[in-house]
């Protein structure tokens, strides 16, 4: 995203808390299939997992699709802007130490809903690891890398 009246509609209003349950999607720069490499796609998760040790949130979900992510967290210390911030940048600069060159990974900032605890979470967390199926990535969840669920 760039400087545009949506990306700043992204932070208007935007409010954390706590003990609640997000969704969270973040685009790769320009849409590029950056994770489409499995193993690049695991330094995202290895920030996923930084994220649940320094108790800043609980993974409930996730999948890291070739040019994106969706991350069901319960957030716990801090809020949405820093968590996704230190997210984007940890993952930004493995990245780019990997790659051998420094680039933009993200594009700026993130979509986030908040999910109500009466909600089924299971229900969401299927959707977001069906994603590689919708996209056609594999015929069966399990073929694919790049996803984990609390439940499994």
């Amino acid at each position: 995203m760039s400087n545009t009246p949506q990306a700043y509609r992204l932070r208007t209003g935007r409010h954390s808390e706590a003990g609640r349950i997000y969704l969270l999607t973040a685009v790769t720069h320009e849409r590029q299939s950056i994770f489409k490499d499995w193993r690049t796609g695991r330094l995202v998760v290895h920030e996923f997992r930084r994220a649940e040790e320094a108790a800043n949130a609980t993974s409930i979900a996730w999948v890291v699709m070739p040019d994106h992510i969706h991350w069901l967290v319960e957030l716990h210390n801090g809020d949405l802007p820093k968590l996704m911030q230190v997210t984007k940048s940890r993952c930004a600069r493995l990245i780019n130490q990997a790659r051998g060159f420094s680039a933009p990974v993200w594009q700026k900032g993130y979509f986030d809903r908040a999910l109500r605890r009466d909600e089924d979470l299971k229900a969401a967390a299927r959707y977001i690891i069906a994603n590689p199926l919708r996209a056609g990535l594999v015929a069966r969840i399990g073929d694919y890398p790049l996803w984990d669920a609390m439940w499994l």
